[in-house]
């Protein structure tokens, strides 16, 4: 009987043996695969703040003013003038009053139970 336990136990010893190798050895691949991954987000974050960099140059008005001139009649552009823009008396204003009645009309329609979204434009 005791021979029996030991050799099930020895049997059971080895199988766990080989599941912890085995486990071993698959946590230590998902760990090299979760490094090469952060060193390519790595490569690929310089990249890109090499790109952003690049854009910044690129962009520059002294960088894009000659391109500009050079292909000016291909372009069409001309320079803004100020009355392109709108000026600040062009902005409606809010009215001095709250329009009281409207509110009054709405907050009536509402307690009588009439929701004033389910009613015909025209009130009719």
């Amino acid at each position: 009987m005791i021979r029996k336990l030991n050799i099930f136990l020895m049997l059971t010893s080895a199988i766990a043996f080989v599941a912890v190798y085995g486990l071993k050895y698959s946590v230590e691949e998902v760990a090299k695969s979760k490094h090469e991954l952060e060193r390519q987000i790595e490569h690929q974050q310089a990249d890109l703040s090499l790109l952003k960099a690049d854009w910044s140059y690129l962009n520059q008005p002294g960088y894009l003013q000659p391109i500009i001139l050079r292909h000016a009649d291909q372009l069409s552009l001309q320079p803004i003038k100020q009355t392109q823009f709108g000026s600040l008396g062009d902005i409606p204003m809010r009215p001095v009053q709250p329009d009281t009645d409207a509110m009054t009309a709405l907050f009536q329609s509402l307690e009588a139970g009439v929701d004033p979204v389910d009613k015909p434009i025209g009130g009719k």
